[in-house]
């Protein structure tokens, strides 16, 4: 029997292999941070594209798998106990990878932690403010007369990469030696930021040598180059 057949979703994206993990996802910031953890584990897994371009994310289907209607998604057939697991929120979904197949969080308590508590400086942070910058700055909001708006995440971004900057200092990855979820969340962001967003000088990045640094050598890993085009675009 096809663990997968119950869900909604499977529907709209039929699952090719169904005995592997299935991803639900687009190639933004939040979207690859799965895709390159995936490809950094090896773990076999099918993606999806699922389409803003169609409002994939709004349709039922979707929104039978993640209400939140926000990329990316998983199903896992072998989850828990052997049962089928549905999950959203890239954070919970890298921390839920990480802890299957025993990579990228460290074992040790303090550390793992650490790790924990840069992952959601990621999440409640870097994401939310790069993304009104980009906002602000390369769409909508770059048509507002008044600039405050876009300032006020110009500055708050800035003080982000100050503070990343110097946690950087003397370290190859944001724990060190050790590159964990926390680098595979974060760097996608800041490769954003200066990327797709052009909002480097804006927030003066070359101000912060060490983030140029580690982001040269987060994008040299082939499991990033990999994952930052996955799932492929039609």
């Amino acid at each position: 029997m096809n663990p997968l057949s119950d869900f909604p979703i499977t529907q709209k994206w039929p699952a090719q292999q169904p005995d592997r993990l299935q991803l639900y996802s687009l190639p933004t910031p939040n979207g690859v941070k799965v895709s390159i953890m995936l490809e950094e584990t090896g773990l076999p897994y099918e993606p999806h594209l699922v389409s803003f371009e169609t409002n994939d994310q709004l349709s039922p289907a979707f929104l039978s798998l993640n209400p939140n209607n926000k990329i990316p998604a998983i199903i896992d057939p072998n989850g828990p106990g052997g049962q089928p697991l549905t999950l959203w929120e890239s954070g919970a979904i890298l921390i839920y990878l990480a802890e299957k197949t025993g990579q990228f969080l460290p074992q040790d308590a303090a550390a793992r932690y650490e790790t924990l508590q840069w992952l959601m400086f990621q999440m409640g942070g870097v994401g939310p403010m790069f993304g009104q910058l980009g906002f602000f700055h390369k769409f909508a909001g770059a048509a507002y007369e008044d600039k405050r708006p876009r300032d006020r995440y110009v500055a708050e971004s800035r003080r982000l990469l100050a503070v990343l900057n110097q946690r950087m200092t003397g370290r190859h990855w944001i724990m060190g030696e050790a590159y964990t979820i926390a680098d595979i969340a974060t760097w996608p962001w800041v490769r954003n930021l200066v990327g797709f967003y052009g909002a480097g000088d804006l927030v003066g990045f070359k101000d912060f040598p060490e983030l140029t640094r580690v982001l040269a050598a987060f994008e040299a890993r082939p499991a990033v180059q990999r994952g930052l085009t996955i799932p492929a675009r039609s």
